[in-house]
């Protein structure tokens, strides 16, 4: 168990029932203070008082990943809690659309809140954690990261940057002991957002056909735990049903 000063940070926290949320609430249950942020504040006081009523403590920092004050400021509010052990960016801004309609401001959205974004806060992280010689950064990816196709071009432009610079990363700061790791996120997500604009695809998909919130959370926190010799850079998940 965590002690009582060591902080799990999660930037894209959105819904209850939401990637999110569930990496928070896991890294809570094992004594983490988990400090949530995103840019509805509504939304996440619903997820701190939840890991609250369950007996873990958190704090939410309202801030855009993509806007380097406001991704300032939230570290600097975490490193005034305690001693960051673990940061996670699970951002995105996903756009979608046929290649010949997409607008430059909607590639430079999808870069932004993507790649930019897992800079800024990766880059936040570090150096909080350098100092230490110590800690997890993770990033969560899409197939996006690994192929592209119509009509995500944007977004999948945004994931491979985004990958590509968490294997920078991990080159950079693995041997000063910062374990730095990919999470190819391969499939849909079972969610707030699939059960509310697609709950027709649960049935489609069947019992486990789409990712649990909850045991994609708890493969991000066997990386976290992970033996430094046997680290993990990228890790896949997909349904046992997903085509790959």
């Amino acid at each position: 168990m965590a002690n009582a000063s060591e902080l799990v940070w999660v930037a894209g926290v959105g819904a209850s029932q939401g990637l999110g949320a569930a990496l928070a609430r896991r890294f809570a249950r094992e004594g983490y203070t988990a400090v949530v942020s995103g840019r509805s504040e509504d939304k996440l006081r619903v997820v701190v008082d939840e890991i609250v009523s369950a007996g873990g403590r958190a704090l939410a920092l309202r801030a855009d990943a993509a806007k380097e004050a406001e991704v300032h400021a939230a570290a600097q509010r975490v490193a005034e809690q305690g001693s960051l052990a673990v940061a996670i960016f699970n951002a995105a801004h996903m756009v979608i659309g046929p290649s010949l309609e997409l607008k430059a401001a909607d590639v430079e959205a999808a870069l932004a809140g993507n790649a930019l974004g897992g800079f800024l806060f990766g880059r936040a992280a570090l150096q909080q954690l350098v100092p230490q010689g110590r800690g997890t950064v993770l990033f969560t990816g899409a197939t996006g990261s690994l192929r592209g196709k119509p009509p995500f071009g944007a977004f999948a432009a945004g994931k491979a940057a985004l990958r590509s610079l968490s294997q920078t990363f991990a080159r950079e700061f693995g041997p000063r002991g910062i374990h730095v790791a990919h999470v190819v996120i391969d499939g849909g997500i079972d969610g707030e957002r699939v059960r509310k604009l697609a709950p027709d695809r649960l049935a489609q998909r069947g019992p486990d056909g789409l990712l649990n919130i909850d045991a994609i959370a708890e493969a991000y926190y066997q990386l976290h735990v992970q033996p430094r010799s046997a680290w993990t850079q990228e890790l896949d998940l997909r349904p046992y049903n997903e085509s790959f």
